[in-house]
Formats: C-alpha cells, structure tokens, sequence
C-alpha cells in the first residue's frame, strides 16, 4: 500500500478524534471559545478547509511509526491527536509572540479576538493535549499512558526552550553555527523526535527502539529545517511559496547567514552594515553562495538526512516494515524547488 493510500485511511480517522476531544461541550463549555478553536484548527470560519487545516503531517507520522513497529495505528490515536493540539498551541503563542497576522492565509486567532483571548485559546489547546493523551491508557495500556505523559512533558519543555532562543537570538548580536542546532533541536525537531517516541510507545516497543524512533524524528526535523533554510534563499518561490526575499530582509539568523557571518568575508561586512532591502536580496544570495554558504546547508540537511534513515533501519530492520515512513521521509526532504 502506498504512503497516500495509509493517510487517506488515517487522516479522517485523525480529524474525527480531533472533533471530539475539541468540540466536545464536556471538555470545553463555554461555545465562543470552541469558535476560536475551530477557527484556527480550520473547521470553521472564512476560508475553512483542508488548507486551513494543515497537512496533520505531525499526528500522521505518530501513527505511521506505531504501525512500523508492529501496532495497529489506531491504537495510538489518542497520541497523534495529543502532538496536533500542542503543536497548535504552539502556533497560538507563537503567531502572538511574533505578532504574525495570517497563518495560513487566514487572519490569526489573536488579530480576530485579541491577545488575551488568544493566549486563553492556546492554553485551551495546551489542556486538551493532555485530556486527549490519557486516553491511551484505554488504547494501550496505563503504565503506556504514564509514559507518554512524560515524554509529552519533555517535549513542552524543549519547544519552550526552543522559543525562548529563538526570540534571545533575534536581539542578540553574537549568535554562532553552535548556538543554532539547540534553537532548531527545541523549535523544530523536539516535537517530531516526540511523535516518533509515543507511536513507538504505543506500539510497546523496547526503550532501546523508542530512543532509536526518537533519533530518527530528531535528525529528521533537523534536515528539514536545514533544507527549510536553504529554501528560504535560493528556493524557487513560485513552487515553493516560501519568499526568498523574507529571510534576508527580516535577517533572520538561519543557518547559511550564521555560516556566512562565521566566514567573515564579503556577506559579513555587508550584513553588519545595515538593513537590507528587497533589491539587496539577490546580490547578498550570491555572496553566500560564493562564501560556501550555500553547499554547507545541503551538506548538512544531507548528513542530517542520512543519521534520521540510520536510526530508522536500527528501528525497524525489518525490509518493508518502514516504507511508509520511508516514503515520508523523502517526501519532506524533497524539497529542492
């Protein structure tokens, strides 16, 4: 069975546990802020729908490594659902944090009820993460659900930390390659590393698998965001619909501008000189590329690449037991254009 074939049979299974830990009156009484949620889950609201609502590539990998571990997926429903509210709430606070005012093309939850609220939305999502979790205790067992409460703990307190860094980095002049990868492994990886954990928890698997699953969803969130990087500058936008003119005009610290600003060449002293400008972005992209900037980031999405397929074959040696998740992988590591 194909990758698309599994998430055609996953998917809706996701979403309908979504709904009912969400939309549920028990678990969340007051009817306005079950609007709010539905509205940034994209159920409800101008322009709800499947694009809305992301692509659920986080619960889906949850799933898809409990079945490469041997369990039926539907067993670890109640985790999958679990990473999808706190990574939402993540989004909540964060879209506040960065005063972002679209997510998704739609307006964000703080602009259409303001801060306050917002922040109460996502404190809503962060709660129900946890209610949605203790149901594993009926799927799998108790001792898994115990489990897996703390490794989701684990998981909140690095994306934590990967926040606090990212907004220290932002005023922080001295930022280097080395104080990149703890920002990244909290902001981005933390959460993939966890959803590969709990499918593989789920599925009763070894600690030794776990860490191995665990690894492989780390190095894989750190590729992605290392590709997700170059992307942003030499990526063709019209495929991609990233901007490759927002990254250097905003100077975001990713990682070719931290290797390039290292080399101290010319990127560096014009970088240090001054804002920059839309008209500037194409000549500063060609000074990383001349300072090596450029084949450092694929080397490293490309070495990150590998150590996320090792430890998935120490996961499941198995031939065939990961094709899906294999097919994931490739998926979104892809992304060349």
């Amino acid at each position: 069975m194909p990758l698309q074939s599994a998430l055609d049979e996953m998917l809706p299974a996701i979403e309908a546990e979504l709904k009912a830990v969400v939309l549920s009156p028990q678990n969340v009484a007051y009817p306005e802020l079950r609007r709010m949620l539905a509205y940034h889950l994209g159920w409800e609201g101008e322009g709800a729908g499947p694009e809305a609502q992301g692509k659920r590539i986080r619960p889906a990998l949850v799933l898809l490594c409990a079945q490469a571990a041997g369990q039926d997926w539907r067993r670890a429903l109640p985790a999958a659902v679990a990473v999808e509210l706190l990574h939402n709430f993540s989004l909540i606070h964060d879209d506040i944090q960065d005063h972002s005012e679209l997510r998704r093309g739609r307006p964000t939850v703080w602009v259409k009820w303001g801060l306050a609220q917002a922040i109460n939305a996502g404190d809503v999502l962060f709660s129900l993460a946890f209610l949605a979790l203790h149901r594993l205790a009926e799927t799998v067992s108790a001792q898994a659900g115990l489990q897996a409460y703390a490794c989701l703990q684990r998981v909140c307190l690095r994306l934590t930390e990967g926040q606090y860094l990212d907004l220290d980095y932002e005023t922080r002049p001295d930022v280097s390659l080395a104080d990149y990868w703890p920002m990244i492994e909290g902001k981005t990886s933390a959460l993939l590393g966890g959803c590969a954990e709990l499918g593989a928890l789920a599925a009763g698997a070894s600690a030794k698998v776990r860490e191995d699953f665990r690894e492989y969803g780390i190095k894989l969130g750190l590729a992605y965001q290392a590709l997700d990087d170059w992307l942003g500058i030499w990526g063709d936008a019209a495929l991609t619909g990233k901007s490759t003119e927002s990254d250097l005009v905003s100077k975001k610290k990713s990682l070719p501008v931290l290797y390039g600003l290292e080399k101290d060449a010319e990127f560096a002293r014009r970088w240090q000189a001054g804002p920059v400008q839309a008209g500037d972005v194409s000549v500063l992209a060609e000074m990383l590329k001349k300072d090596g900037a450029e084949a450092f980031t694929l080397e490293q999405a490309a070495r990150l690449t590998g150590e996320s397929q090792a430890a998935l074959q120490r996961a499941v040696p198995g031939a065939g037991a990961a094709a899906h998740l294999q097919e994931l992988t490739a998926l979104l590591l892809g992304r060349k254009s």
